[in-house]
């Protein structure tokens, strides 16, 4: 299946233990002086996302409404787009391509949602995901899902899904009251980060993993340490701004983060 999606909900949020590293003091280090050791300068096509796909289709029937007016959709654009809430992509879209004064960016919602009504419910999870998810619940570290997705959305990507995302500790979503701008706001992790058993959490003991520039820009902005799984056609220019990049989370090291290692290699 090509891969040409954002991840779905835009993360997870992952509490480390004290026991775990009472936050590797040795990693703040790494994060800091050799930062650009951990973050590989260029790479290549990678085939896998944290969590789901399913941008696929919006990418695609944003380049249909382009077509219209003959302008195309690419991913400088989308970038701009990524990780926000649906309303505040939609005025990136219609601003950025020029067509505000022919389509509001509410305009844009309703035609794109009988689209996305009948295609999210397809929507699958990336390579590692699942493994990452039932690996963290297995060895006790609590994880929550804060995504810029409303509600109705994220139920319809997540329908065949249910038992996977029964273990998070919670799930943090777009139109949550407490999120009142989206990213690259830190609204949406600083309210996971408050529904934490313990709870006031230090950010710096957060880890979320981002897929899309302004969900790693609100990661920061909260205080938190971030992994970028970025699609290899954004511009690497948004590697730097992670405490680490990878291809897929099938390459993630837990023990990296303090984090129990997986009990077995990736298949």
């Amino acid at each position: 299946m090509a891969q040409l999606s954002q991840i779905l909900p835009l993360f997870v949020a992952v509490v480390q233990k004290e026991e775990a590293s009472s936050l590797f003091p040795q990693k703040q280090k790494l994060l800091g002086s050799t930062l650009q050791w951990r973050i590989p300068p260029k790479l290549s096509a990678a085939e896998d996302q944290p969590l789901m796909s399913s941008s696929i289709w919006t990418a695609s029937y944003s380049e249909k409404i382009l077509a219209r007016y003959n302008k195309t959709f690419d991913w400088s654009l989308k970038a701009k787009m990524m990780g926000k809430k649906a309303i505040e992509a939609a005025r990136v879209f219609v601003e950025e391509s020029g067509i505000s004064d022919t389509l509001t960016a509410e305009g844009f919602l309703v035609e794109r949602e009988a689209v996305l009504q009948s295609l999210f419910p397809t929507s699958e999870l990336m390579p590692g995901a699942s493994r990452l998810i039932r690996h963290l619940h297995a060895k006790g570290i609590p994880c929550a899902l804060a995504t810029g997705s409303q509600k109705t959305h994220f139920e319809l990507k997540t329908q065949k899904h249910g038992k996977l995302f029964s273990l998070m500790h919670h799930l943090v979503l777009g139109d949550d009251p407490e999120v009142k701008q989206g990213k690259p706001a830190p609204d949406v992790f600083l309210a996971a980060a408050k529904r934490f058993e313990g709870s006031p959490i230090d950010p710096k003991k957060i880890l979320v993993f981002e897929d899309a520039p302004a969900g790693v820009l609100a990661a920061k902005n909260a205080g938190m340490k971030v992994v970028m799984v970025p699609d290899p056609r954004l511009d690497s220019c948004f590697y730097d701004i992670a405490d680490q990049v990878l291809k897929s989370l099938l390459d993630l090291n837990p023990s990296d983060w303090g984090l129990p290692p997986f009990d077995n290699p990736a298949s």
